[in-house]
């Protein structure tokens, strides 16, 4: 072995594996004078010492699993090596024991941005007309509408950034009353409400759906200046003229806004991440968690979220909840979504994708312990449900599912103005309503979408950097979007995905 040059990292004094910094050649000595078995892929596992059939493997200090058969010192462990573990219980778990005092996270030097301030709830990064569909079928005229106002109306308004049409697979065909429908219909109602809105509320519906304005406005906001339904008009053209004439006196409110300087605590951010590697738990995810940690120090808000990638470390998000209240919400969201998976007839392991796993997560176990660590080390302030709002600052503990284009729009329905997203493989995900900023795991990563990556964390991995100078650097860029200084790569390019609006509720 070369010296001086590292082959693997190891992430706990426990571990008994590690993962390859470069793809590892059979017959090639590493750290320890191992010699490699086979040849491994760069962020796949290697074993560290020989070990038995049943015998436990090791990572983040915890176990991922169980052996298949005998392997030696050396050995390439990845998905078809291991025994996945039980999942652990819902029953008596821990609260309040490890707390972290506010005061003991870092101090971020900066404590303030320029954003928009709302009458209620965090500011907005951004100042947009937003139009919110309340079904489907208004969709089409809805996105017609909005390329005529992007075209005709929206130079006339300077201070306004952009028009969004917001539109969702809901509102009609739908078990409107079942239990289950609270979750979508709160999400769109939140939307509604969006701080990058402005308090302006656009909302078109068809006429003839189950999804009522009612049902997703006050009776205060549910007013024509509000609200428009397409089967009111004779023809489409007159359609175009009321969605026209509504927006115009939208934007006007619109334009009186201006950013001005604000707390960090009138800041709301998202924390998701999607294709993970193996590094993303090294590298990428604990680094956004630095940031995470400081923007709390500040008294701002993150919002981490994706159920099933902390199902297996839910004792330990726990022993994180401020009282008994957090804990109990927190079992009780899993819970549901225990549930829902063994209603689907799937196990919590049908998470990890293909991908995920071509980067070296062998089970869902695995990819748990790295999906936490972007939630810092805060203390858990609250938990919500998917498109619940929070009332704390703080650290909130959004129960979303996993899937990047379901969590976004959740998170987005829970208020966030701005998205930090880890990636180990790659994805040109982004939303329309808040900026994303991609932080990849690897350098490679970052040469390879040199264009598309904001922030790589692969400096981590090598020693070249540290987790709290990139978690800085991170920091620092949420600042600048978050202000309008910089745009993210997602943004100038339009990489928008749509707006899936989970429904755990039946279609009829």
């Amino acid at each position: 072995m070369e010296e001086n040059i590292r082959f693997t990292v190891k992430i706990n004094d426990r571990d008994n594996v590690a993962i390859a910094l470069y793809d590892l050649k059979k017959g090639q000595t590493i750290e320890d004078g191992i010699t490699v078995q086979t040849d491994i892929p760069q962020a796949h596992k290697v074993l560290l010492c020989d070990l038995k059939k049943d015998d436990a493997v090791i990572r983040y200090g915890v176990m991922l699993g169980t052996l298949k058969e005998d392997m030696k010192a050396g050995s390439w462990i990845n998905e078809y090596s291991l025994n996945l573990p039980l999942r652990p219980s819902l029953e008596n778990l821990p609260y309040a024991t490890h707390l972290k005092d506010v005061n003991e996270l870092p101090m971020p030097k900066r404590t303030t941005w320029f954003g928009y301030r709302n009458k209620t709830g965090p500011a907005g990064t951004r100042n947009l007309l937003g139009i919110v569909t309340t079904v489907q079928c208004a969709a089409g005229v809805v996105k017609k509408a909005v390329e005529r106002i992007k075209r005709e109306l929206l130079p006339l308004y300077p201070n306004v950034d952009d028009v969004v049409a917001v539109t969702h697979p809901y509102g009609c065909g739908v078990a409107i009353n079942a239990p289950d429908a609270v979750i979508p219909i709160r999400a769109i109602r939140n939307l509604i409400k969006q701080p990058n809105f402005g308090g302006e509320i656009m909302v078109v519906g068809l006429g003839c759906e189950k999804l009522t304005f009612d049902r997703v406005l006050d009776e205060k906001d549910n007013t024509p200046e509000n609200t428009l339904l397409l089967q009111s008009f004779p023809g489409y053209k007159a359609m175009m003229d009321g969605l026209m004439e509504m927006a115009k006196k939208k934007l006007e409110k619109l334009n009186q806004r201006t950013r001005e300087e604000l707390p960090l605590s009138e800041l709301l951010i998202g924390m998701q991440c999607g294709g993970s590697d193996a590094f993303s738990g090294v590298t990428a995810n604990p680094s956004a968690g630095y940031a995470a940690d400081m923007l709390v120090r500040g008294g701002g808000t993150v919002m981490f979220s994706e159920v099933t990638e902390f199902r297996d470390g839910v004792h330990i998000l726990a022993s994180r909840c401020v009282d008994r209240e957090q804990r109990d919400k927190l079992v009780a969201e899993v819970g549901w979504y225990d549930r829902y998976l063994e209603i689907g007839r799937v196990d919590r392991d049908a998470n990890p994708s293909p991908g995920n796993k071509a980067g070296g997560l062998s089970n869902i176990v695995e990819k748990a312990m790295g999906s936490i660590a972007k939630s810092g080390t805060a203390s858990i302030s609250e938990v919500i449900g998917p498109g619940e709002k929070p009332t704390k600052h703080g650290l909130i503990c959004a129960c979303t599912p996993a899937s990047d284009i379901v969590c976004g729009p959740s998170q987005v329905a829970s208020g966030i103005g701005l998205q930090v997203f880890m990636t180990g493989r790659g994805t040109p995900y982004g939303l329309e309503i808040a900026p994303v900023l991609k932080v990849c795991s690897r350098n490679e990563m970052k040469s390879h979408w040199f264009d598309m990556i904001d922030i790589s964390a692969g400096d981590v991995a090598t020693g070249k950097k540290t987790i709290k100078e990139v978690g800085e650097e991170i920091f620092n860029f949420i600042l600048d979007v978050a202000s309008g200084i910089k745009q993210p790569y997602s943004d100038q390019y339009g990489f928008h995905n749509d707006m899936c609006i989970f429904n755990p509720a039946p279609i009829t």
